[in-house]
């Protein structure tokens, strides 16, 4: 089974930033996609930042776009999140996706969480004031 570890999580304040680690295991190494997303008390999970295992593009919701930079380091099996010029809305749980499906379109799943059927970490809190 694919297992995905997240870490990095905190509390900052408005301005500053952090650094989400995710770590997998139980996947087969091949061009699939990878992505991080976030859900808010009371609101749903929204897609942040997408890109493919292996090499490829990157996407981003429009509200992180300049700010967040998702990362694969295909040796490691680690994906990251940096996120700079932290805002009070970014406050959220923030999960790491992996699919395993064979097609992934990475720039539609940012849109769609649920799309492209992935698997969750356990997610990791981010609280900035």
């Amino acid at each position: 089974d694919v297992q995905l570890v997240e870490s990095g999580g905190g509390s900052v304040q408005a301005g500053g930033s952090l650094r989400l680690t995710c770590a997998i295991s139980g996947y087969t190494g091949s061009r699939h996609c990878m992505g991080w997303f976030r859900q808010a008390p009371g609101k749903q999970r929204e897609g942040v930042a997408t890109t493919y295992i292996g090499g490829g593009a990157s996407y981003y919701a429009n509200s992180v776009k300049g700010r967040f930079t998702i990362s694969v380091d295909d040796a490691k099996k680690t994906v990251y999140l940096q996120m700079n010029d932290l805002k009070p809305e970014d406050t959220a749980k923030y999960y790491c996706a992996y699919t395993s499906l064979s097609l992934c379109a990475a720039q539609t799943w940012v849109h769609s969480p649920e799309s492209h059927r992935p698997y969750w970490g356990q997610g990791t809190q981010v609280t900035v004031s």
